[in-house]
């Protein structure tokens, strides 16, 4: 694949995660597997998993990763998020333009609890329509996130690129009676 045909919110997104050959990174949405390809080359020890609803999408997916696919770098799932077996843990979580992070993602938050590792954190990019709408993103995501007991760590912004938080599992308190 060249990086001519890769949008430059996805180059922008791979940059921000930071590959390490070994990570575990599940990818929400991973629709024609444009990041699949690209993270998948990047590792050796790791594994990506796509999840995406489309069975469409999934095809397009495996046939662009047919060789990560084979050397167990890459793994596909057709399955909305929050019906997803998924095997974890996983380092990183991310998920480029998903609107369910800004629509009541309470159910799939859960999900990303369950299979983070427990240093792990999730990664959300978007690109916002306009540069008003990128608070109001910003925002509600945050309020999500903090709902399901996430606290986020960092917001990334790129004028040209849009938008990223990344988040991190807030502790949880535990009883000593």
């Amino acid at each position: 694949m060249t990086t001519t045909a890769v949008p430059e919110r996805v180059r922008w997104a791979i940059e921000m995660l930071a590959v390490d050959p070994g990570d575990r990174i599940l990818e929400i949405g991973c629709a024609r597997g444009v990041a699949l390809a690209l993270i998948g080359e990047r590792l050796r020890s790791g594994r990506i998993t796509g999840v995406d609803r489309s069975r469409v999408a999934i095809a397009a997916a495996t046939a662009r990763t047919r060789a990560l696919v084979r050397a167990g770098r890459v793994h596909l799932h057709t399955s909305a998020l929050a019906d997803a077996t998924l095997e974890g843990p996983f380092d990183k979580v991310f998920a480029i333009n998903v609107n369910v992070f800004w629509l009541k993602p309470a159910r799939e938050l859960a999900v990303i609890r369950g299979v983070l590792a427990r240093r792990g954190r999730l990664y959300l990019f978007y690109e916002p329509p306009s540069p008003s709408q990128r608070k109001r993103l910003i925002d509600t995501c945050t309020a999500f996130l903090e709902d399901a007991r996430f606290t986020v760590t960092q917001v990334l912004s790129a004028s040209a690129r849009g938008i990223g938080l990344i988040a991190a599992p807030a502790p949880t308190s535990r009883r000593t009676d």
